[in-house]
């Protein structure tokens, strides 16, 4: 397959399409870097921290079973923390917040570029049709009273060119953006809840408190 079509797209749409270029690689690189971390972390599949709060509650110890998801996780830390003798309930408390901001930091990852990239995309592909511009009609200018409408016309088409690719890479740079940040914060909301029911539970535990000292 021959790229020699591609290179002369590239070329009618000058420097700035190249960066609009390698903008567009860099999103779909780090669409994909996060899919795989995210599965990887566990974010798609079921939490099983409801059964392990039903049990704890009851007088049961921490599961023993892996935590495999966030919310498993911060569940997981915050029964252990309650269960520390040398903490308090503020130190448990300020652990658990701990584990909890360091999973929804993992969630964020990537975050930053992305809306970096959904910001500057735009405006690259603007800069881009700006120069073009100045170029087409610096050329009519020149041509005098002699000058090709078509020419100008054909100018200005590529030149418009950077702005379309500028806002084809923006969108769904700015749509993963979006949806990386709504996971977290669904994360979030039901980290809190869980830590919550679990370090105001810790009172009616008092056997177990007892034995853990």
């Amino acid at each position: 397959m021959s790229l020699a079509p591609l290179i002369d797209f590239m070329a009618r749409g000058g420097p700035a399409l190249w960066v609009i270029a390698a903008l567009s690689v860099l999103t779909l690189a780090l669409f994909l870097w996060r899919l795989a971390e995210l599965a990887q972390g566990g974010a798609w599949r079921r939490p099983q921290a409801e059964t392990w709060i039903a049990e704890w509650s009851k007088g049961g110890p921490p599961p023993a079973a892996p935590a495999r998801t966030p919310l498993d996780r911060v569940a997981k830390a915050a029964m252990r923390a309650v269960l520390v003798p040398e903490f308090s309930a503020e130190a448990a408390e300020k652990e658990t917040t701990r584990i909890a901001k360091a999973e929804l930091a993992s969630l964020r990852r990537g975050l930053r570029p992305l809306e970096l990239i959904a910001a500057i995309a735009p405006l690259v592909g603007l800069l881009g049709t700006v120069l073009g511009m100045i170029g087409a009609f610096r050329a009519l200018q020149e041509s005098g009273s002699g000058a090709d409408p078509s020419v100008l016309a054909g100018g200005i088409w590529e030149a418009l060119l950077t702005t379309a690719a500028g806002m084809a890479v923006a969108i769904p740079a700015s749509a993963l953006a979006s949806w990386i940040e709504g996971l977290a914060e669904r994360e979030q909301a039901r980290m809190e809840d869980a830590a919550t029911r679990i370090l105001t539970r810790a009172a009616a535990r008092p056997a177990l408190l007892h034995a853990a000292e």
